[in-house]
């Protein structure tokens, strides 16, 4: 047999065992989770899902719930990771929103990926679900005049299960801890500005699953060492199967095959747009806390430079940097692909 045909059977066989040890992982974590409000009888057969974990996350709560009902998620279940700021109570006052609680730690569960799997194989099977953080809106060609429903339409019409999304970290005029407008504002009112590039992407075996790195947090914290910077391709929207599961963050998922659905920016598929609010003012707090709690990272000592830079609250925007205007603009730019979708009433 050959080197190559070798080589591809071992992949095969890591990754077929690696699925199998995540979904037992997902199954083991159910008992990690105390419900606090159940409302998942309501989840109707068509139902768009979003699935979340989260902790201290109130400033960003009201923003995050009124963007997903506006583009028409039906059900939120959501990991309340023991947070002390109100976000529990918040959440379980919510009618769409279903609520399990966990004192676990979040960096033993895989940074909350655990919990996440487990209420995806529970709830999300058959459903169309996006699994994002609550400092994530997920914006897409034409969502301001199509809303999910219309676009997994089109997905399942192109026989495709899933898009994928690129990161894209927004910040404010001044220093980090600032904001260009009232925090009850749009986020992108808020935090106006991004890095339009540069980006770099490989595949990485044996899962092939894209990585794409650059941006800010390359240029502003992570320049002498670029291979360490946060990886920013994401696969959020999936139409979710239990014999599913993502690997590390939405970065990758398996089985293998589902990480051909995202090909990156300036790629040729439809997808989508991260916007990232984690430098809205309550970013100086939390970084100063996560150097003390330690959860973020596999190595957290490797990433203590980052924190206390963040802390210090540099001043992010430059001369390169771009005022944002909305999902045409990054189609332009070649961070987002239309793929075939035409706008409505158009051919």
């Amino acid at each position: 047999m050959s080197l190559p045909k070798l080589r591809d059977l071992w992949h095969a066989y890591r990754v077929r065992w690696k699925r199998r040890e995540l979904l037992w992982r997902a199954i083991k974590a159910r008992h990690s989770l105390s419900p606090v409000v159940d409302r998942t009888a309501a989840i109707a057969v068509n139902d768009i899902l979003v699935v979340t974990t989260l902790r201290n996350e109130l400033p960003h709560l009201s923003r995050f719930l009124a963007h997903y009902r506006g583009l028409g998620v039906a059900q939120f279940l959501i990991v309340d990771n023991d947070s002390n700021d109100g976000s529990a109570e918040f959440l379980a006052s919510q009618p769409d929103v279903s609520l399990w609680s966990c004192t676990a730690s979040y960096r033993q569960a895989r940074f909350g990926l655990d919990w996440a799997n487990s209420l995806l194989m529970q709830y999300g099977d058959g459903h169309w679900c996006l699994t994002v953080d609550a400092d994530e809106l997920l914006v897409y060609p034409h969502h301001d005049s199509r809303p999910l429903p219309h676009l997994v339409a089109h997905l399942e019409g192109q026989g495709l299960t899933g898009m994928g999304a690129l990161m894209l970290d927004l910040y404010p005029t001044g220093p980090i801890g600032t904001s260009d407008a009232p925090l009850t504002a749009p986020l992108e009112e808020c935090l106006p500005w991004y890095d339009a590039g540069p980006f770099r992407q490989s595949r990485m075996e044996p899962r092939n699953n894209l990585w794409v790195q650059g941006g800010l947090r390359e240029r502003a914290f992570f320049a002498d060492d670029p291979n360490m910077s946060p990886t920013l391709n994401k696969l959020p929207l999936m139409r979710w199967n239990w014999r599913q599961v993502y690997v590390n963050s939405t970065h990758s998922v398996l089985p293998r095959r589902l990480n051909d659905l995202y090909n990156g920016p300036s790629g040729q598929h439809l997808s989508g747009v991260l916007l990232h609010g984690k430098f809205l003012p309550d970013i100086v707090a939390k970084s100063q806390e996560e150097l003390d709690r330690r959860q973020h990272f596999v190595r957290p000592e490797a990433y203590a430079g980052y924190h206390q830079a963040v802390a210090a609250g540099p001043v992010l925007c430059d001369g390169n940097s771009v005022r944002y205007q909305g999902w045409e603009q990054l189609v332009q730019l070649g961070l987002m692909g239309t793929g075939n979708w035409k706008p409505a009433g158009k051919s």
